[in-house]
């Protein structure tokens, strides 16, 4: 079947699941087929040649729109593409569409789109997780291999985790940030999702490396990800936080993912336990860090250079107060009105300075405890997916969904969500592993060995 046909099933397909699971802001037929016709008529080989991709609507694409799942940027069309972006399509990908996604990565559930939450494939009723849910979705329910997200405290591993897929948060520089709408720059990356962890592992040898465009990615080698797959478990030392597996987390996820040390230990790997003292401090550090830095990006989005402006204001002042007040959804101004505070005069060294000395000591913890073990197992998330709604009114339940995601952004270390089981509603349950810096080809090779041995054994409601 030629890239054309493939790419315009793709298509087809996208717009037909679409009505029920709102998992893209936009499908470019158009650009998507010109480009399959392109990749036809080149007989030159590249390593993802004619496969189709959907990208979060937080990563610029040039001639796409790219709107942040905000009214404030619903008319944005970047006049340049993302590196990743155009990594992708150097290596012969196809953007076959821009995902839904929680109002500037913001949420842990997808409800705080501007335009409308995108559904679990799995249960409709039930939220995808956040905010890089639509990208998930577009992966879980089978209309493409993989898809980009982005992480800024579990925005990747806990959506793969509700949708029963694989996605990879990788280490702070591996894939540059050059075109991601910024949230908090110093949290902030480019994740992957995947059908499966080879599909991860391809997208991650395309798009990583150092980018002159952005200073904070590293100048280190990036491995053949796929050849690590294959690679035995034995003598791999998987350490667990035992202490994290205490209150709080949902009896059925408890016994998924210890069973899951278990099929680990069967693959050969020895399993350790290791101390994280400070990780209970994570979600506090990450909301002081993560909002500190949001009310700082977020100036810019002030109503003069470009995205939505408010109409009718008499004065400069004015037009900046109603523009914000018209663009931004509530999640966002909460975290604006938080992030802002603790940056204020008399609150500085009590809440934002206090914080990043706390975020020293959990890398800290990390830095002792990968000197005992290559890789430390966690629950992803404390829950399978919820109901729509049932946390959106709690914003202190809601942020718990990222209880064990957010150290590893805190710490710049890379993680992945891989399925370990389902609950007695037949929802998916994900386990994550945290590698020390640079070792996502340990980890995507644990999660092939693991996929391949205990697969999941189901598929969405949703399926193409």
């Amino acid at each position: 079947m030629s890239i054309y046909s493939t790419i315009e099933k793709t298509l087809d397909s996208a717009e037909k699941l679409n009505d029920t699971l709102n998992s893209f802001l936009s499908i470019e037929r158009e650009s998507a087929l010109a480009r399959a016709a392109e990749l036809d008529s080149n007989s030159e080989e590249s390593p993802l040649k004619g496969v189709a991709i959907a990208v979060k609507d937080n990563i610029c694409t040039k001639g796409m729109q790219t709107t942040c799942g905000s009214r404030i940027l619903a008319n944005y069309h970047p006049q340049y593409d993302a590196t990743a972006v155009k990594k992708l399509n150097a290596a012969g990908a196809v953007v076959v569409g821009k995902a839904n996604m929680d109002e500037f990565a913001m949420g842990s559930s997808n409800e705080n789109s501007a335009f409308g939450a995108a559904k679990n494939p799995w249960d409709v009723s039930r939220v995808p997780g956040g905010s890089s849910g639509g990208s998930a979705v577009t992966v879980a329910s089978g209309v493409v291999r993989a898809a980009l997200g982005s992480e800024t405290g579990g925005s990747v591993r806990q959506p793969a985790s509700f949708c029963g897929i694989v996605g990879l948060k990788p280490t702070y520089g591996r894939i540059s940030r050059f075109g991601l709408v910024a949230f908090a720059s110093s949290l902030d990356q480019i994740g992957i999702f995947g059908q499966t962890s080879k599909d991860v592992a391809q997208v991650l040898g395309a798009v990583a490396g150092r980018d002159e465009n952005d200073s904070t990615t590293a100048d280190v080698p990036v491995p053949d990800y796929v050849g690590e797959l294959e690679k035995d478990l034995t003598n791999r030392r998987i350490g667990i936080p035992r202490a994290l597996f205490g209150e709080g987390l949902d009896e059925e996820v408890r016994q998924a993912v210890e069973q899951s040390i278990d099929n680990f230990r069967s693959l050969g790997a020895e399993i350790v336990d290791v101390e994280l003292p400070h990780t209970k401090y994570g979600i506090a550090v990450y909301y002081i860090l993560a909002t500190a830095e949001a009310s700082s990006n977020l100036a810019r989005f002030d109503g003069v250079r470009y995205g939505f402006r408010a109409e009718e204001a008499r004065a400069l002042r004015e037009m900046y107060n109603k523009t914000r007040e018209e663009g931004f959804g509530a999640e966002v101004k909460r975290r604006i009105m938080l992030g802002t505070y603790v940056l204020s005069s008399g609150y500085y060294d009590a809440y934002y300075a206090k914080a990043q000395k706390v975020r020293t000591l959990l890398k800290d913890d990390y830095r002792r405890a990968f000197a005992a073990c290559d890789a430390i197992l966690t629950p992803t998330a404390p829950t399978a997916a919820f109901k729509i709604g049932e946390k959106s009114d709690d914003p202190l339940a809601m942020y718990l969904s990222d209880v064990y995601t957010v150290s590893a952004n805190l710490a710049s270390i890379p993680g992945i969500s891989v399925p370990c089981g389902l609950s007695a509603e037949k929802l998916p349950i994900g386990v994550q592993l945290l590698g020390d810096n640079w070792s996502e080809a340990t980890l995507l090779n644990m999660a092939a060995r693991y996929e391949t041995e205990f697969p999941l054994g189901a598929k969405p409601q949703v399926h193409v």
